[in-house]
């Protein structure tokens, strides 16, 4: 089997003149990117990069970043788009932790740059303090494609974690297992949004459209009104949303401004999403949202399709498993449950562990199976329901965290919530946006609760108003911080 970057040259070089990238509205040819690509892996082959070795990049949303990746793929070697992880420490321990044998920068992400790197540094574009430019290296050098050098046992990806919580774990594919799981029907007519970091889902989709010959619009990053703009005046038929975009971008009153009739499918994947908040998203934006379940380590393992998602009792499940990836669940007692219980995955792009973190992939890298920490079960029509985390079953009573999300959301003067227990205080904090001009009542958010819930729940309730909640890289919310402002407003209150 080939790897997917020889394939990907392939659909390239038959697609021709055809514009398969745009980005701040300038194409990007399949013919174009080839050429890239091309000078590119010679470039690298030249600094002796190749099988087995790893180019990491702080990658901003460009034509050239993706250049850069099919280029190291095309010359054998592994690619890790990083994540930025706000504090220069964070940063400098995953650069260490993952050891690339090069380092690409660009100017609008040299700032990422942590100090004291030891790997080789490259630059694409002018950055002061660089001297090496892949870009200049790459100038010149012939455009055809080279021979693939990728090997299907050879690191082809290493895809960053959320890492709310520490440095984020990186899990590493093959090119076998990577072709595997960005393996899919061609689509010509697919036209990408894609607005989210490379460096997590955004790669994968990426991947998946230029291989089915469609096209991928790039924006540097989310904003409502940029993406609502794009999907109009680009004609998007896709669109990738983590849960608290979602959320953001249906409530916007500008939505009725912009012609979304081209949209087919967004789907939203993250954060647990309560019934209340889908079925309003399915209102506001038609009958084009999906749902999908996965995560960096497994790939997407289940999905629930605008179709399916047409009846309120689905919209507290994650659709139906995949074709080839297998779910099962084990009890609190360690035996295997057919239906219920902590889901463990099997699939065929599943990774093959973390990169240089042994004990973390020795505890959830089990027998072939991936334990993901989460609680689920199926329904009666075999779907997926994902309960919540594990670590999240906090404070008296066996209530989920997307229950108590889902009784706050119902309130008038509550437009958004999220639910974060904090094991070490004992609570679950309730951070609790208002509609704009509104304020989060405080006493009808803990009278619902008391009412669903019962009051031993809800005395370990804290309710934490938020203009915004804030939210990671990604676009998820950041636990550790809602757990960081809770913390310091209670203690202002005793």
């Amino acid at each position: 089997m080939d790897a997917y970057v020889q394939d990907l040259v392939t659909v390239l070089q038959r697609n021709g003149h055809r514009s398969v990238l745009r980005h701040a509205g300038i194409d990007t040819t399949a013919a174009a990117l080839v050429a890239a690509v091309s000078r590119y892996a010679r470039a690298l082959e030249s600094l002796g990069v190749g099988p087995g070795d790893l180019v990491a990049v702080f990658a901003p949303n460009r034509p050239e970043a993706l250049a850069v990746r099919y280029g190291a793929h095309l010359a054998g070697a592994g690619v890790m788009f990083l994540p930025a992880p706000t504090d220069a420490d964070r940063r400098a321990r995953l650069v260490a932790q993952v050891d690339p044998r090069l380092l690409v920068v660009f100017p609008e992400t040299a700032g990422l740059l942590p100090d004291g790197v030891a790997a080789p540094v490259a630059a694409v574009g002018a950055v002061p303090g660089i001297a090496l430019r892949l870009d200049a290296l790459a100038a010149g050098l012939d455009d055809r494609p080279p021979p693939c050098r990728a090997r299907s046992g050879d690191l082809a990806v290493v895809v960053p974690s959320g890492g709310t919580t520490g440095v984020p774990k990186g899990s590493r594919r093959d090119f076998a297992g990577y072709t595997a799981m960005v393996a899919g029907p061609a689509r010509t007519d697919r036209r990408q949004l894609a607005n989210g970091s490379l460096a997590h889902l955004t790669q994968v989709l990426v991947d998946q459209t230029l291989l089915g010959g469609g096209t991928v619009v790039l924006q540097d990053h989310y904003d409502a009104v940029a993406t609502l703009s794009a999907i109009e005046s680009e004609r998007v038929t896709d669109l990738f949303l983590v849960e608290p975009q979602l959320f953001d971008l249906m409530d916007r009153p500008e939505v009725a401004r912009y012609d979304l009739g081209s949209l087919q499918t967004l789907t939203h994947v993250g954060a647990l999403a309560p019934p209340v908040l889908r079925a309003r998203a399915r209102a506001r934006l038609g009958p084009v949202v999906a749902h999908t379940y996965g995560c960096s380590e497994v790939g997407i393992v289940s999905a629930l399709s605008p179709a399916e998602h047409d009846r309120p009792s689905r919209f507290s499940c994650s659709g139906h498993v995949l074709p080839g990836v297998r779910v099962r669940f084990r009890r609190s007692d360690g035996s295997i449950d057919p239906r219920a219980g902590a889901v463990e995955v099997r699939a065929p792009g599943m990774a093959e562990g973390y990169r240089n973190r042994p004990a973390e992939e020795a505890a959830v890298f089990v027998d072939g199976w991936y334990r993901t920490g989460d609680l689920g079960c199926l329904d009666d029509e075999g779907m997926l329901r994902v309960l919540g985390r594990v670590a999240d079953m906090v404070g008296p009573g066996t209530v989920l965290p997307v229950d108590l999300q889902e009784t706050v959301c119902h309130l008038p003067s509550v437009r958004y919530a999220v639910v974060v227990p904090d094991a070490a205080r004992g609570v679950r904090v309730v951070a609790a946006e208002a509609w704009p001009g509104g304020e989060v009542d405080l006493g009808s958010c803990r009278a619902a609760v008391t009412a669903v819930h019962g009051r031993e729940v809800a005395s370990s309730v804290q309710v934490l108003r938020v203009d915004r909640v804030p939210l990671t890289e990604q676009g998820k919310p950041d636990r550790a911080a809602l757990r960081a402002s809770a913390a310091a407003v209670a203690e202002v209150c005793a």
